[in-house]
Parts: structure tokens; sequence; C-alpha cells
């Protein structure tokens, strides 16, 4: 059956698994004694299937699976039927668990094995410490490889991305830089007098106004017209606020 595992949106943006889509494993007939080597067998070939079979697959990652241990003091009856799923609000990144529940058998059950995705791929190390608010350089990072799954922010792996931004927040030497890290610079702040952009059908008009607060490329800001009118728009690259009326 053909399970939607994986919503894949960019090398940028983190794998993330949609649902919890059952892969059913038939395990014969006759009964059998249930134990914690045949369960983990069933888990590592249902994660196994899912990465390699859905989207994350054509990302550039070096993917490593760690299945854990069952509790050794449970004692499960037999079951001919094993499904693994994923809990709800849980994904196949980092470390997480999978679900493993006996659908056919005398006694259902329903189990929890702790998994660890690690998912090793190219992404940008700090080579010094950054101050917050400070405008990141080329300089401020090199390339290597490292586990994008370590942490649940994105990886960004484009220069193109972080060069220009500055820092969140403190950035210490040896931290691959993620999107939480990143932001755009403030382009104007709360109060300055700001260009205001405004279309609509058959007309352009630009004229002044004041931000209220203050702004970066791509943010959504609200200015104050000259009138006392109050209106919102979003912040070009230059500081324009640009208004569809």
């Amino acid at each position: 059956m053909s399970c939607p595992f994986f919503d894949c949106l960019s090398p940028v943006r983190w794998v993330r698994v949609a649902g919890a889509c059952a892969l059913t494993l038939l395990l014969g007939s006759g009964a059998w004694a249930q134990d914690a080597a045949t369960l983990t067998q069933i888990t590592q070939s249902w994660i196994d299937n899912s990465l390699h079979s859905g989207a994350a697959a054509q990302l550039p990652l070096r993917m490593e699976v760690e299945v854990g241990e069952l509790d050794p003091r449970l004692r499960l009856t037999a079951c001919a039927r094993v499904e693994p799923y994923l809990p709800a609000g849980s994904r196949l990144w980092g470390r997480t668990r999978l679900g493993l529940r006996c659908a056919e058998g005398a006694s259902r059950w329903n189990v929890f094995l702790p998994v660890t995705v690690k998912a090793f791929g190219p992404a940008w190390v700090l080579t010094g410490n950054v101050a917050s608010g400070a405008v990141l350089t080329q300089a401020d990072a090199t390339e290597t490889e490292i586990d994008w799954a370590a942490d649940y922010s994105s990886v960004v792996a484009d220069p193109a991305l972080w060069v220009g931004q500055v820092a969140a927040r403190p950035l210490q030497a040896g931290q691959a830089l993620r999107q939480s890290m990143v932001r755009a610079p403030k382009l104007f702040q709360a109060g300055a007098q700001v260009r205001v952009s405004a279309q609509g059908v058959g007309y352009a008009v630009s004229t002044g106004g004041q931000a209220l607060s203050a702004g970066s490329a791509g943010q959504t800001v609200r200015v104050r017209m000259d009138n006392g009118k109050v209106i919102s728009g979003v912040v070009d690259e230059n500081g324009t606020i640009a208004v569809n009326l």
C-alpha cells in the first residue's frame, strides 16, 4: 500500500512525517512467542522502508537509525499480526518512539519502542562566537557534515539564506546555523518615517507614513498615514511598505 510518510519541503526545511500511516507485517497464522528481538526487527524494517521510500530519500542526507529496547519485564502474548505506527504528533526525526500494536492475537497489546533517527548532511558551522544582532558574513562559518536531526530547527544549508542576516541571539563557535538562529536585519525602527506604496486596480500611489513597529524585509507592519488612518503592508528589501488596496 502507499503511505505519505514524508512532507519534504526543501533542503533548508526540516523533514517531517505527516500522519501515522501503519505498515502491516504478516507474521504467519501459527502461534509464536513474542520477544523483544522480533519486535526490534519489525521496527527496523518499518523504519527502513519509510526512510527509503519517501521524498526524504531525495535529500542530501545519510540516514542512520538506532532502535532502543523495550522494558525487559514485558511479557507479550503471541500475535499473528503486528502493526508499527507513528504516534500522533510524533515524527521520524531525532529521538522519538514508534508504536507497536497487536492487531491479531488472543490479547491485544500496545507498546512503544524508543528510536533515534540521525540524518547526516552538509551544513555551515560557526568558526567563532557571534554577538546577538551582529551581521553574519561568509567568513563566520565553514561547511561540514552534521546531524540535521540533532535539533528540530531547520538547518540553513544555503549560504544565500544566512549571509547578510543577523544573529537572533548570542551564537557560539561550533554551532551549526539553523533557521531559529538568524533573522532579517531591521530596515527601520518604530516611529520612523517610511515610504508607503499603495496599488489598486489601474493606479499606484506613493506617499509617506509613520511605522508603528520596527520592520524587516518580508514582515507585515502597521503604518499611520498623515490623515491618521492606520494601514498594514509588507516591507520590501528597500524598506518600502507595499500595500494592496
